[in-house]
C-alpha cells in the first residue's frame, strides 16, 4: 500500500470490503478513505502548487471532523470504494472553496463541433 505521508499521524487501517482505499482514523473515532485516484489527483497539486498543500489538507481534516466519515473519491462517477453513511467528495469538492484550480485536461476535443 501507498505510503502516505499526509496522515502518518493517524492509525491506517485496513478494510476488507475496501481493500484498494486507504482509512485514516482520528483518536475520536472520526475516519475517511482515500481512493488511489484521489491520492494520484491530490499529488498533482503537490506538484503543481506546493505552497498550498497544507491548506489542502488542512481542509479535508476540517471536512471530516464536520462530517465524521468521509470517503475522498478519485471520480464520483466511479468510486470503488463502497461504505454506508458516507460523505463522498472529490478533489475539486475539497480545492475549489479554497480558490485552488487545475483545468480538467481529460475531457473530450472540441474539434469538429
Amino acid at each position: 500500500m501507498t505510503h502516505y505521508k499526509e496522515w502518518q499521524d493517524l492509525k491506517l487501517e485496513i478494510d476488507d470490503k475496501n481493500p484498494y482505499s486507504a482509512r485514516f482514523v482520528y483518536e475520536n473515532g472520526d475516519c475517511f478513505y482515500v481512493e488511489p485516484v484521489f491520492y494520484l489527483q491530490l499529488e498533482g497539486f503537490r506538484q503543481r502548487y506546493p505552497e498550498k498543500m497544507e491548506d489542502i489538507i488542512k481542509e479535508m481534516e476540517r471536512l471530516v471532523k464536520k462530517n465524521h466519515l468521509i470517503v475522498f473519491e478519485g471520480d464520483e462517477e466511479n468510486e470503488i470504494t463502497h461504505v454506508e453513511n458516507a460523505i463522498y467528495l472529490t478533489i475539486q469538492d475539497v480545492c475549489n472553496p479554497l480558490q485552488i484550480f487545475v483545468e480538467d485536461k481529460s475531457r473530450g476535443s472540441d474539434y469538429g463541433d
